[in-house]
């Protein structure tokens, strides 16, 4: 999860740390319900805050509001189109539910905009296989293939 952490950039939202920080100790003890009331508050305090709609998407996503997760990354890429995370999210989820046209462009901002580091090698990775796949076109990356399919991915 640090990957995602430094990825998001949290000093954008002063205002709504604590809450911010309260959400994600939720999540990670899963109660994620709670985490996204939470989220909502840091929002309340810091309103249109990308790390934390990012967030909430994610929480939507993993309580299976799915339809709620989409909208929420499509308002994020909206007004903040270099927010990488949310176009990877968003194209994930297009993918899983079988939009596989509308997340190539998602997939190709990911990686336009992708983190640096080991910790998100992974994932830059995971994206361009997922790209290939949808594309056609040959990976032309050094990194491994790994077992799977996309939908199994982070989800």
């Amino acid at each position: 999860m640090a990957w995602w952490q430094h990825f998001f950039n949290r000093s954008s939202n002063k205002d709504g740390a604590p809450y911010y920080e309260e959400g994600l100790a939720l999540v990670e003890q899963g109660k994620l319900h709670e985490a996204l009331t939470s989220f909502r508050l840091a929002l309340k305090q810091s309103p249109g805050d990308e790390v934390v709609l990012q967030q909430i998407a994610i929480v939507y996503t993993k309580i299976g509001m799915t339809d709620e997760a989409i909208k929420t990354y499509r308002h994020v890429v909206q007004k903040h189109p270099q927010a990488a995370g949310a176009h990877y999210g968003l194209a994930f989820l297009l993918i899983r539910t079988g939009e596989d046209v509308e997340a190539i462009p998602h997939l190709r901002a990911f990686l336009e905009n992708a983190p640096v580091g080991q910790e998100a090698a992974e994932h830059v990775s995971h994206a361009r296989e997922a790209l290939a796949q949808l594309t056609g076109e040959e990976d032309q990356t050094d990194f491994s293939i790994q077992s799977g399919t996309i939908q199994d991915e982070l989800f």
